[in-house]
């Protein structure tokens, strides 16, 4: 009997030993990089996967409080394309003109900072109706932390909606533009492959490049975009290969590139770089005035 129990508690001890040393590895975490690029393959996705990163929360000081007083426009509702309503500030040009420009905010909202770019295109350009669409609906962030959630939560498709509403709301005939940075540069380019054979022109800074060749060959018009040699999002490579993509397509990109950082054209960034500021809107004003 005493032999069958000291076999009974070898066994057990064995079955333990084998049981550990089978027992698989734990998970390796994932580097940002590998999290980026290894599970999201849509342009629009990668944005979303990157912008839950601490690295890329890092590129985004928090802005500095900004003091608009000279409004000249009015926030507006206008029916979108999934039966709802969506909001944008919107300024009138004084003469009447089937020119829209689409504004397109940062990752932090509306704010007041977008809404002042907003006044300062449209005093500018002059013959030009402005649209500086709301795709959070409402919420603005203060800081990096709540900009963060607010990407998170938003619906790709919820943004396309607002923004296929804003250009059914501009009319059939409507020639279209648009304008944005960062978050707004990347769905600025969505934008002008939205607005299809309206679009007359695309600005886009620092915003991260469409990379499927097939939705390129979808814009109509020259895009011109600003960007960071400094930046990492995106990165000087990502947009050679954008350079590279775009001739693929058989359109037309113009790119400027500064010794400068993310953000480097808001000046309520601390990162603001005024004089790459200047030369990019002066830019961005020519650009536009050309094809309106």
């Amino acid at each position: 009997m005493k032999n069958y129990c000291l076999l009974a508690i070898a066994a057990l001890l064995c079955a333990g030993l084998l049981g550990y040393t089978l027992k698989p590895a734990p998970p390796k975490v994932l580097s940002t990089d590998c999290y980026v690029n290894c599970y999201a393959t849509e342009t629009r996705e990668l944005y979303k996967a990157e912008a839950a990163t601490s690295a890329f929360a890092r590129l985004h000081q928090d802005p500095l409080p900004l003091i608009f007083e000279e409004a000249t426009g009015k926030m507006i509702s206008f029916a979108t394309t999934d039966g709802k309503q969506g909001m944008a500030y919107a300024i009138k040009a004084k003469k009447k003109t089937n020119n829209y420009l689409l504004v397109i905010h940062e990752w932090y909202g509306l704010n007041d900072h977008i809404k002042k770019e907003a006044e300062t295109l449209a005093a500018d350009l002059e013959t030009v109706n402005v649209l500086a669409l709301d795709l959070y609906d409402g919420k603005v962030a203060a800081g990096a932390d709540s900009a963060m959630k607010y990407v998170q939560a938003v619906k790709n498709n919820r943004l396309e909606d607002i923004i296929k509403g804003a250009i059914a709301y501009a009319g059939p005939n409507a020639n279209i533009f648009t304008i944005g940075w960062c978050f707004g540069g990347m769905w600025s380019l969505q934008a002008s492959i939205l607005a299809g054979k309206q679009l007359k022109g695309g600005v886009m800074y620092y915003g991260r490049p469409e990379t499927n060749i097939d939705k390129l060959k979808m814009i109509n018009a020259d895009i011109i975009g600003f960007f960071g040699n400094k930046d990492r999002s995106p990165s000087p490579e990502m947009v050679n290969e954008f350079e590279k993509n775009m001739a693929a397509a058989g359109k037309t990109i113009i790119t400027n590139k500064y010794d400068a950082g993310h953000g480097f054209a808001n000046p309520s960034n601390p990162g603001f770089s005024k004089q790459a500021k200047e030369d990019a809107y002066a830019k961005t004003i020519s650009f536009l005035k050309m094809r309106m």
